[in-house]
Protein backbone atom coordinates (compact mmCIF):
# COMPACT_ATOMS: atom_id res chain seq x y z
CA UNK A 1 0.00 0.00 0.00
CA UNK A 2 1.27 3.28 -0.75
CA UNK A 3 1.44 6.78 -2.05
CA UNK A 4 2.54 8.50 -5.32
CA UNK A 5 5.88 7.40 -6.11
CA UNK A 6 6.13 9.56 -8.98
CA UNK A 7 9.54 11.47 -9.05
CA UNK A 8 9.06 14.89 -8.81
CA UNK A 9 11.34 17.95 -7.71
CA UNK A 10 15.14 18.50 -8.38
CA UNK A 11 17.70 15.89 -9.04
CA UNK A 12 19.36 16.25 -5.40
CA UNK A 13 21.77 14.02 -6.49
CA UNK A 14 22.74 16.22 -9.13
CA UNK A 15 22.56 18.90 -6.42
CA UNK A 16 20.83 22.08 -5.39
CA UNK A 17 22.07 25.19 -3.85
CA UNK A 18 22.68 25.39 -0.72
CA UNK A 19 20.70 28.79 -0.45
CA UNK A 20 17.26 26.91 -1.86
CA UNK A 21 16.57 26.01 1.61
CA UNK A 22 16.49 27.82 4.51
CA UNK A 23 16.36 26.28 8.13
CA UNK A 24 13.57 24.70 8.50
CA UNK A 25 12.41 23.65 5.11
CA UNK A 26 12.00 20.93 3.19
CA UNK A 27 12.24 20.00 -0.27
CA UNK A 28 10.80 17.06 -2.32
CA UNK A 29 13.50 15.67 -5.02
CA UNK A 30 14.97 12.21 -6.20
CA UNK A 31 18.26 10.65 -5.97
CA UNK A 32 18.89 7.59 -8.27
CA UNK A 33 15.09 6.80 -9.29
CA UNK A 34 13.64 7.38 -5.45
CA UNK A 35 12.10 10.27 -3.84
CA UNK A 36 14.40 12.01 -1.25
CA UNK A 37 13.19 14.13 1.18
CA UNK A 38 16.11 16.98 1.54
CA UNK A 39 15.80 18.79 4.91
CA UNK A 40 18.02 21.70 6.35
CA UNK A 41 18.57 22.05 10.20
CA UNK A 42 20.46 24.89 10.98
CA UNK A 43 23.40 24.09 9.14
CA UNK A 44 23.12 20.59 8.77
CA UNK A 45 21.66 19.02 5.42
CA UNK A 46 19.67 15.96 6.00
CA UNK A 47 18.35 13.77 3.42
CA UNK A 48 15.41 10.33 4.12
CA UNK A 49 13.24 8.05 1.87
CA UNK A 50 10.41 10.68 1.42
CA UNK A 51 7.88 8.24 1.51
CA UNK A 52 6.06 7.31 4.91
CA UNK A 53 6.54 3.60 5.77
CA UNK A 54 2.97 3.29 7.08
CA UNK A 55 0.48 3.50 4.45
CA UNK A 56 3.39 5.96 1.82
CA UNK A 57 2.29 9.12 2.73
CA UNK A 58 4.06 12.31 1.44
CA UNK A 59 6.54 13.37 3.90
CA UNK A 60 7.30 16.67 1.95
CA UNK A 61 3.60 17.19 2.82
CA UNK A 62 3.78 17.16 6.33
CA UNK A 63 5.99 19.68 8.89
CA UNK A 64 9.68 19.61 10.66
CA UNK A 65 9.51 19.56 14.22
CA UNK A 66 12.83 20.11 15.63
CA UNK A 67 14.92 17.48 13.44
CA UNK A 68 11.85 15.58 13.04
CA UNK A 69 9.30 14.89 10.54
CA UNK A 70 5.85 14.08 10.83
CA UNK A 71 3.66 12.21 8.18
CA UNK A 72 0.20 14.83 6.95
CA UNK A 73 -1.62 11.48 6.68
CA UNK A 74 -1.48 9.64 10.05
CA UNK A 75 0.70 11.14 11.78
CA UNK A 76 3.66 9.07 12.13
CA UNK A 77 6.86 10.67 12.92
CA UNK A 78 10.45 9.90 11.84
CA UNK A 79 13.95 11.26 12.35
CA UNK A 80 15.28 13.27 10.00
CA UNK A 81 19.39 12.31 10.97
CA UNK A 82 18.64 8.24 11.49
CA UNK A 83 15.59 7.84 9.21
CA UNK A 84 14.44 6.30 12.64
CA UNK A 85 10.13 5.44 13.11
CA UNK A 86 9.51 7.45 16.13
CA UNK A 87 5.75 7.49 16.68
CA UNK A 88 3.35 5.04 15.53
CA UNK A 89 1.47 4.02 13.00
CA UNK A 90 4.89 3.72 10.99
CA UNK A 91 7.03 0.61 12.39
CA UNK A 92 9.79 0.96 9.80
CA UNK A 93 12.49 3.71 9.42
CA UNK A 94 12.96 5.09 6.32
CA UNK A 95 15.88 5.18 4.38
CA UNK A 96 18.31 7.91 4.90
CA UNK A 97 20.63 9.26 1.98
CA UNK A 98 24.49 10.47 2.47
CA UNK A 99 24.76 13.94 1.82
CA UNK A 100 27.56 16.42 0.64
CA UNK A 101 28.19 19.87 0.37
CA UNK A 102 30.90 21.00 -2.10
CA UNK A 103 31.20 25.07 -1.88
CA UNK A 104 27.55 26.17 -2.30
CA UNK A 105 25.91 23.05 -3.67
CA UNK A 106 24.36 20.24 -1.68
CA UNK A 107 24.46 16.69 -3.02
CA UNK A 108 22.68 13.84 -2.26
CA UNK A 109 24.88 10.71 -1.80
CA UNK A 110 24.45 6.73 -1.34
CA UNK A 111 21.68 4.85 0.22
CA UNK A 112 21.94 3.74 3.70
CA UNK A 113 19.00 1.03 4.62
CA UNK A 114 18.95 -0.70 7.63
CA UNK A 115 16.98 -3.45 9.47
CA UNK A 116 13.30 -2.14 10.67
CA UNK A 117 14.34 -3.87 14.30
CA UNK A 118 17.80 -2.32 14.41
CA UNK A 119 18.96 -1.38 17.97
CA UNK A 120 17.65 2.25 18.19
CA UNK A 121 17.07 3.37 21.65
CA UNK A 122 19.66 2.48 24.29
CA UNK A 123 18.72 0.15 26.63
CA UNK A 124 17.56 2.17 29.84
CA UNK A 125 19.69 -0.03 32.85
CA UNK A 126 22.47 -1.93 31.92
CA UNK A 127 22.35 -5.31 33.49
CA UNK A 128 19.03 -4.64 35.36
CA UNK A 129 16.64 -6.34 32.44
CA UNK A 130 14.31 -9.14 32.89
CA UNK A 131 15.41 -12.19 31.11
CA UNK A 132 11.76 -12.71 29.53
CA UNK A 133 8.81 -10.60 28.33
CA UNK A 134 5.54 -12.05 27.84
CA UNK A 135 3.23 -10.44 25.79
CA UNK A 136 -0.43 -11.67 26.02
CA UNK A 137 -2.10 -10.23 22.83
CA UNK A 138 -0.91 -9.54 19.28
CA UNK A 139 -2.94 -6.65 18.08
CA UNK A 140 -1.92 -3.12 18.17
CA UNK A 141 -0.27 -2.61 21.16
CA UNK A 142 1.41 -6.37 21.63
CA UNK A 143 2.78 -6.49 18.63
CA UNK A 144 4.59 -3.07 18.71
CA UNK A 145 5.61 -3.66 21.71
CA UNK A 146 7.61 -6.90 20.96
CA UNK A 147 9.16 -4.92 18.04
CA UNK A 148 10.00 -2.35 20.66
CA UNK A 149 12.48 -4.89 22.82
CA UNK A 150 14.32 -5.43 20.41
CA UNK A 151 14.43 -1.78 18.66
CA UNK A 152 15.77 -1.47 22.43
CA UNK A 153 18.43 -4.28 21.94
CA UNK A 154 16.17 -6.37 24.50
CA UNK A 155 18.57 -9.68 23.78
CA UNK A 156 16.37 -12.02 26.26
CA UNK A 157 13.11 -14.17 25.39
CA UNK A 158 10.08 -12.40 23.54
CA UNK A 159 6.94 -13.83 23.56
CA UNK A 160 3.82 -13.19 21.67
CA UNK A 161 0.86 -14.83 22.59
CA UNK A 162 -2.75 -14.88 21.16
CA UNK A 163 -5.87 -16.70 20.01
CA UNK A 164 -5.82 -14.99 16.85
CA UNK A 165 -4.04 -17.39 14.87
CA UNK A 166 -3.58 -14.83 12.22
CA UNK A 167 -2.36 -11.79 14.40
CA UNK A 168 -0.38 -9.69 14.26
CA UNK A 169 -2.15 -7.40 11.24
CA UNK A 170 -3.37 -4.34 10.38
CA UNK A 171 -6.76 -3.76 11.97
CA UNK A 172 -7.86 -0.32 10.77
CA UNK A 173 -7.98 -1.65 7.10
CA UNK A 174 -10.63 -4.37 7.97
CA UNK A 175 -13.00 -2.12 8.23
CA UNK A 176 -12.37 0.32 5.42
CA UNK A 177 -10.27 -0.40 2.00
CA UNK A 178 -9.85 -4.66 2.43
CA UNK A 179 -13.59 -4.42 3.29
CA UNK A 180 -14.55 -2.67 0.84
CA UNK A 181 -12.75 -4.42 -1.87
CA UNK A 182 -9.85 -1.96 -2.69
CA UNK A 183 -6.98 -3.16 -0.71
CA UNK A 184 -5.48 -7.20 -1.18
CA UNK A 185 -5.30 -9.20 1.52
CA UNK A 186 -1.26 -9.13 1.20
CA UNK A 187 -2.05 -5.40 2.39
CA UNK A 188 -3.00 -6.81 6.08
CA UNK A 189 0.08 -8.20 7.66
CA UNK A 190 2.01 -5.89 9.49
CA UNK A 191 5.13 -8.34 8.87
CA UNK A 192 6.14 -10.50 6.02
CA UNK A 193 5.65 -14.39 7.45
CA UNK A 194 9.29 -15.29 8.68
CA UNK A 195 10.20 -11.63 10.36
CA UNK A 196 8.90 -12.84 14.20
CA UNK A 197 11.47 -15.67 14.09
CA UNK A 198 14.22 -13.86 11.99
CA UNK A 199 14.41 -11.28 14.85
CA UNK A 200 13.64 -13.47 18.01
CA UNK A 201 9.69 -13.37 18.42
CA UNK A 202 8.32 -16.42 19.52
CA UNK A 203 4.33 -16.00 18.18
CA UNK A 204 2.60 -18.53 19.82
CA UNK A 205 -0.89 -19.12 18.43
CA UNK A 206 -2.95 -20.16 21.60
CA UNK A 207 -5.20 -18.97 24.33
CA UNK A 208 -4.16 -17.56 27.91
CA UNK A 209 -6.21 -18.99 30.51
CA UNK A 210 -5.04 -17.55 33.30
CA UNK A 211 -1.89 -15.32 34.83
CA UNK A 212 -0.39 -16.72 38.75
CA UNK A 213 1.13 -13.38 39.63
CA UNK A 214 2.72 -14.92 42.00
CA UNK A 215 5.16 -17.66 40.30
CA UNK A 216 4.94 -15.39 37.21
CA UNK A 217 3.37 -17.69 34.82
CA UNK A 218 0.54 -17.24 31.89
CA UNK A 219 -0.91 -20.51 31.57
CA UNK A 220 -2.37 -21.67 28.39
CA UNK A 221 -5.31 -23.65 27.19
CA UNK A 222 -4.17 -27.39 26.73
CA UNK A 223 -2.10 -26.98 30.27
CA UNK A 224 1.40 -25.55 29.47
CA UNK A 225 2.35 -22.42 30.97
CA UNK A 226 4.78 -20.07 30.16
CA UNK A 227 7.20 -18.17 32.60
CA UNK A 228 7.78 -14.30 32.77
CA UNK A 229 10.28 -12.24 34.45
CA UNK A 230 8.02 -9.09 32.85
CA UNK A 231 4.43 -9.48 31.08
CA UNK A 232 2.50 -6.63 29.47
CA UNK A 233 -1.42 -7.18 29.03
CA UNK A 234 -2.17 -6.27 25.73
CA UNK A 235 -5.62 -8.42 25.32
CA UNK A 236 -7.75 -5.42 23.44
CA UNK A 237 -11.24 -5.73 23.53
CA UNK A 238 -14.21 -7.74 22.03
CA UNK A 239 -17.38 -7.02 19.71
CA UNK A 240 -20.33 -6.32 21.76
CA UNK A 241 -23.23 -8.60 20.56
CA UNK A 242 -26.55 -7.43 21.36
CA UNK A 243 -28.82 -9.79 23.28
CA UNK A 244 -31.24 -9.90 20.19
CA UNK A 245 -33.55 -12.94 19.18
CA UNK A 246 -31.82 -14.29 16.02
CA UNK A 247 -28.54 -13.00 17.06
CA UNK A 248 -27.22 -16.40 16.58
CA UNK A 249 -28.17 -17.14 13.01
CA UNK A 250 -25.63 -17.57 10.54
CA UNK A 251 -25.78 -14.44 8.10
CA UNK A 252 -25.13 -11.96 11.34
CA UNK A 253 -21.98 -11.28 12.18
CA UNK A 254 -19.55 -8.61 14.19
CA UNK A 255 -16.10 -7.50 13.00
CA UNK A 256 -13.13 -7.50 14.83
CA UNK A 257 -10.57 -9.63 13.66
CA UNK A 258 -9.28 -10.77 10.04
CA UNK A 259 -11.69 -14.17 10.14
CA UNK A 260 -14.77 -11.52 10.86
CA UNK A 261 -14.12 -9.25 7.71
CA UNK A 262 -13.06 -12.44 5.70
CA UNK A 263 -16.05 -14.20 6.78
CA UNK A 264 -18.29 -10.65 5.46
CA UNK A 265 -16.70 -10.32 2.36
CA UNK A 266 -17.48 -14.02 1.59
CA UNK A 267 -21.50 -13.10 2.82
CA UNK A 268 -21.40 -9.96 0.89
CA UNK A 269 -20.28 -11.85 -2.50
CA UNK A 270 -24.00 -13.98 -1.93
CA UNK A 271 -26.05 -10.84 -0.63
CA UNK A 272 -27.84 -8.13 -1.62
CA UNK A 273 -29.46 -6.28 1.31
CA UNK A 274 -27.37 -5.36 4.64
CA UNK A 275 -28.59 -4.15 7.32
CA UNK A 276 -25.90 -2.41 9.64
CA UNK A 277 -27.02 -2.27 13.61
CA UNK A 278 -25.29 0.27 15.10
CA UNK A 279 -24.32 3.76 13.53
CA UNK A 280 -20.67 3.31 15.74
CA UNK A 281 -17.16 3.99 13.72
CA UNK A 282 -17.20 0.58 12.83
CA UNK A 283 -20.91 0.20 11.85
CA UNK A 284 -20.31 2.88 9.38
CA UNK A 285 -17.49 1.94 7.97
CA UNK A 286 -18.84 -1.05 7.20
CA UNK A 287 -21.81 0.58 5.68
CA UNK A 288 -19.59 2.43 3.84
CA UNK A 289 -17.73 -1.01 2.50
CA UNK A 290 -20.55 -2.89 1.46
CA UNK A 291 -22.20 0.17 -0.59
CA UNK A 292 -18.72 -0.06 -2.43
CA UNK A 293 -19.75 -3.57 -2.63
CA UNK A 294 -22.73 -2.90 -4.21
CA UNK A 295 -25.27 -4.02 -1.57
CA UNK A 296 -28.14 -2.21 -0.77
CA UNK A 297 -27.59 -0.95 2.99
CA UNK A 298 -29.81 0.01 5.74
CA UNK A 299 -28.56 1.20 9.43
CA UNK A 300 -30.07 1.11 12.58
CA UNK A 301 -29.25 2.89 15.45
CA UNK A 302 -31.19 4.10 18.60
CA UNK A 303 -29.29 7.78 18.58
CA UNK A 304 -30.91 10.77 16.34
CA UNK A 305 -27.77 11.53 14.70
CA UNK A 306 -24.60 9.00 13.96
CA UNK A 307 -21.67 9.77 16.37
CA UNK A 308 -22.94 12.48 17.77
CA UNK A 309 -21.67 11.57 21.58
CA UNK A 310 -18.31 11.37 20.12
CA UNK A 311 -17.73 14.04 17.32
CA UNK A 312 -21.21 16.43 17.86
CA UNK A 313 -24.16 17.87 16.24
CA UNK A 314 -22.12 19.03 13.14
CA UNK A 315 -20.05 16.09 12.49
CA UNK A 316 -22.17 13.75 12.82
CA UNK A 317 -24.66 15.87 10.07
CA UNK A 318 -21.85 15.94 8.00
CA UNK A 319 -21.05 11.92 8.04
CA UNK A 320 -24.74 11.00 8.05
CA UNK A 321 -24.74 13.11 4.81
CA UNK A 322 -21.43 11.49 3.70
CA UNK A 323 -23.85 8.38 3.95
CA UNK A 324 -27.36 9.11 2.43
CA UNK A 325 -25.79 10.78 -0.45
CA UNK A 326 -24.27 7.27 -1.60
CA UNK A 327 -27.65 5.40 -0.76
CA UNK A 328 -27.57 4.38 2.55
CA UNK A 329 -30.82 4.13 4.63
CA UNK A 330 -30.85 5.52 7.87
CA UNK A 331 -33.23 3.81 10.85
CA UNK A 332 -32.57 6.23 13.58
CA UNK A 333 -34.03 6.72 17.13
CA UNK A 334 -34.51 2.72 16.57
CA UNK A 335 -33.48 -0.59 17.93
CA UNK A 336 -33.72 -4.06 16.50
CA UNK A 337 -36.71 -6.18 17.95
CA UNK A 338 -35.58 -9.58 16.19
CA UNK A 339 -33.71 -11.23 13.39
CA UNK A 340 -34.83 -13.26 10.79
CA UNK A 341 -33.59 -15.61 7.97
CA UNK A 342 -34.16 -13.01 5.65
CA UNK A 343 -34.83 -9.29 7.63
CA UNK A 344 -34.74 -7.59 10.72
CA UNK A 345 -37.45 -6.35 12.56
CA UNK A 346 -37.00 -3.02 13.79
CA UNK A 347 -39.01 -1.77 16.90
CA UNK A 348 -41.67 0.50 14.87
CA UNK A 349 -42.76 -3.01 13.46
CA UNK A 350 -40.30 -2.50 10.12
CA UNK A 351 -39.77 -5.00 8.28
CA UNK A 352 -36.18 -4.61 6.58
CA UNK A 353 -34.89 -7.02 4.18
CA UNK A 354 -31.72 -8.47 5.09
CA UNK A 355 -29.45 -11.81 3.75
CA UNK A 356 -26.41 -10.12 5.65
CA UNK A 357 -26.49 -8.52 8.96
CA UNK A 358 -23.74 -6.72 10.62
CA UNK A 359 -23.78 -5.66 14.61
CA UNK A 360 -21.29 -2.49 15.31
CA UNK A 361 -22.45 -1.33 18.35
CA UNK A 362 -19.12 -0.88 20.12
CA UNK A 363 -16.22 -3.41 21.84
CA UNK A 364 -15.99 -4.35 25.95
CA UNK A 365 -12.41 -4.94 27.19
CA UNK A 366 -11.36 -8.25 27.61
CA UNK A 367 -10.60 -7.91 31.24
CA UNK A 368 -11.28 -12.20 32.45
CA UNK A 369 -7.28 -12.54 32.43
CA UNK A 370 -6.53 -10.11 34.95
CA UNK A 371 -9.27 -9.96 37.21
CA UNK A 372 -8.71 -13.25 37.60
CA UNK A 373 -5.13 -12.55 38.32
CA UNK A 374 -6.28 -10.07 41.29
CA UNK A 375 -5.26 -6.93 39.02
CA UNK A 376 -7.29 -3.74 40.36
CA UNK A 377 -9.90 -3.11 37.55
CA UNK A 378 -12.64 -0.34 36.86
CA UNK A 379 -13.65 -0.83 33.35
CA UNK A 380 -10.00 -1.61 31.91
CA UNK A 381 -6.90 -2.55 33.86
CA UNK A 382 -5.76 0.73 36.05
CA UNK A 383 -2.52 1.02 35.18
CA UNK A 384 -0.16 4.47 36.46
CA UNK A 385 1.76 6.86 33.84
CA UNK A 386 4.15 4.14 33.49
CA UNK A 387 1.51 1.88 32.45
CA UNK A 388 1.98 -0.20 35.16
CA UNK A 389 -0.33 -2.12 37.00
CA UNK A 390 -1.09 -3.05 40.32
CA UNK A 391 0.98 -6.24 40.60
CA UNK A 392 4.59 -6.39 40.01
CA UNK A 393 6.17 -6.02 36.70
CA UNK A 394 2.92 -6.49 35.07
CA UNK A 395 2.01 -3.84 32.61
CA UNK A 396 -1.11 -3.07 30.55
CA UNK A 397 -1.77 -1.36 27.16
CA UNK A 398 -3.87 -0.83 24.03
CA UNK A 399 -7.62 -0.78 24.27
CA UNK A 400 -7.87 -3.27 27.71
CA UNK A 401 -5.58 0.12 29.54
CA UNK A 402 -7.38 3.12 31.62
CA UNK A 403 -4.64 5.24 31.82
CA UNK A 404 -4.09 8.99 33.56
CA UNK A 405 -4.65 11.29 31.14
CA UNK A 406 -2.23 14.35 31.34
CA UNK A 407 -4.32 17.24 30.27
CA UNK A 408 -7.09 16.39 32.37
CA UNK A 409 -6.15 14.27 35.51
CA UNK A 410 -8.90 12.05 34.59
CA UNK A 411 -8.75 8.06 33.77
CA UNK A 412 -9.35 7.50 30.57
CA UNK A 413 -9.50 4.05 28.17
CA UNK A 414 -9.08 5.06 24.80
CA UNK A 415 -9.79 2.67 21.69
CA UNK A 416 -7.78 3.84 19.14
CA UNK A 417 -5.26 1.59 16.83
CA UNK A 418 -2.30 4.48 16.89
CA UNK A 419 -2.76 5.15 20.54
CA UNK A 420 -2.36 1.21 21.36
CA UNK A 421 0.80 1.17 19.11
CA UNK A 422 2.38 3.86 21.28
CA UNK A 423 1.09 2.72 24.26
CA UNK A 424 2.76 -0.90 23.88
CA UNK A 425 6.41 1.14 22.69
CA UNK A 426 6.23 2.70 25.65
CA UNK A 427 5.31 0.23 28.37
CA UNK A 428 8.22 -2.17 26.07
CA UNK A 429 10.58 0.45 27.33
CA UNK A 430 9.38 0.87 30.62
CA UNK A 431 9.72 -3.06 30.82
CA UNK A 432 13.26 -2.41 30.19
CA UNK A 433 13.20 0.62 33.23
CA UNK A 434 12.73 3.92 30.90
CA UNK A 435 10.18 4.98 33.35
CA UNK A 436 8.79 7.17 30.75
CA UNK A 437 5.41 8.35 31.19
CA UNK A 438 2.56 7.86 28.55
CA UNK A 439 1.62 11.65 27.56
CA UNK A 440 1.08 11.10 23.78
CA UNK A 441 -2.11 12.87 21.85
CA UNK A 442 -4.59 10.77 20.74
CA UNK A 443 -4.77 10.14 17.39
CA UNK A 444 -7.31 8.06 15.10
CA UNK A 445 -8.77 8.42 11.50
CA UNK A 446 -11.98 7.16 10.10
CA UNK A 447 -12.40 7.01 6.65
CA UNK A 448 -16.21 7.33 4.98
CA UNK A 449 -15.72 6.58 1.28
CA UNK A 450 -13.30 9.27 -0.27
CA UNK A 451 -14.14 11.36 2.84
CA UNK A 452 -11.48 11.13 5.85
CA UNK A 453 -11.51 12.99 9.13
CA UNK A 454 -8.71 13.22 11.45
CA UNK A 455 -8.90 13.58 14.95
CA UNK A 456 -6.58 14.60 17.48
CA UNK A 457 -7.02 14.70 21.71
CA UNK A 458 -9.53 13.40 23.97
CA UNK A 459 -12.70 15.15 24.62
CA UNK A 460 -15.86 13.09 26.55
CA UNK A 461 -17.17 16.68 27.73
CA UNK A 462 -17.13 20.11 26.10
CA UNK A 463 -18.56 23.63 26.51
CA UNK A 464 -18.50 24.40 22.98
CA UNK A 465 -18.17 22.96 19.54
CA UNK A 466 -16.34 25.53 17.08
CA UNK A 467 -16.49 25.07 13.25
CA UNK A 468 -14.22 26.90 11.11
CA UNK A 469 -14.41 26.19 6.97
CA UNK A 470 -17.23 24.70 5.45
CA UNK A 471 -17.57 20.75 6.25
CA UNK A 472 -20.18 20.18 2.99
CA UNK A 473 -17.20 21.48 1.15
CA UNK A 474 -14.87 18.74 2.82
CA UNK A 475 -12.45 21.85 4.26
CA UNK A 476 -13.14 22.05 7.97
CA UNK A 477 -12.02 21.81 11.20
CA UNK A 478 -13.81 21.32 14.62
CA UNK A 479 -12.53 21.84 17.90
CA UNK A 480 -14.14 20.97 21.11
CA UNK A 481 -13.75 23.08 23.42
CA UNK A 482 -13.71 23.00 27.44
CA UNK A 483 -13.12 26.77 28.37
CA UNK A 484 -10.62 28.15 25.81
CA UNK A 485 -8.82 25.42 25.21
CA UNK A 486 -9.43 22.88 22.94
CA UNK A 487 -9.48 19.20 24.08
CA UNK A 488 -9.77 17.74 20.12
CA UNK A 489 -9.17 18.61 16.99
CA UNK A 490 -10.91 17.07 14.32
CA UNK A 491 -10.03 17.76 10.29
CA UNK A 492 -11.36 16.98 7.02
CA UNK A 493 -8.84 18.07 4.36
CA UNK A 494 -6.89 19.83 6.65
CA UNK A 495 -3.78 17.81 7.56
CA UNK A 496 -1.37 20.51 8.37
CA UNK A 497 -3.79 21.87 10.65
CA UNK A 498 -4.24 18.85 12.38
CA UNK A 499 -0.55 18.41 12.64
CA UNK A 500 -0.28 21.54 14.26
CA UNK A 501 -3.00 20.82 16.59
CA UNK A 502 -1.15 17.52 17.87
CA UNK A 503 1.83 19.53 18.39
CA UNK A 504 -0.13 22.58 20.43
CA UNK A 505 -1.75 20.03 22.77
CA UNK A 506 1.79 18.11 23.27
CA UNK A 507 3.44 21.34 24.04
CA UNK A 508 0.86 22.42 26.61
Amino acid sequence: MGGDTTLTGPDLAAGVRADALQPGEKLLGHARGEPVLLARIGDDFLAIGATCTHYGGPLADGIIDGDTVRCPWHHACFNLRTGEALRAPALSPVACFTVERIGDTIRVGDKVDRDALAPSYPLARSGAHPRSVVIVGAGAAGSAAAEMLRRCGFSGDVTLIDDDPDAPYDRPNLSKDYLAGNAPEEWIPLRPKDFHSKHGIHVRPARATAIDVAKREVALEGGESVGYEALLIATGADPIVLPVPGVEKPHVHVLRTLAHSRAIIAAAARAKHAVVIGASFIGLEVAASLRARGLEVHVVAPESLPLERVLGRELGQFIESLHRDKGVVFHLGHKPERIEESSVVVDDGTRLSADLVVIGVGVRPRLTLAESAGLAVDRGVLVDEFLHTSAADVYAAGDVARFPDPRTGDRIRVEHWVVAQRMGQTAARNVLGARERFADVAFFWSAHYDATINYVGHAEQWDAVRVDGDLSARDASVRFMRGETPRAVATVSRDIESLRAELEMERR
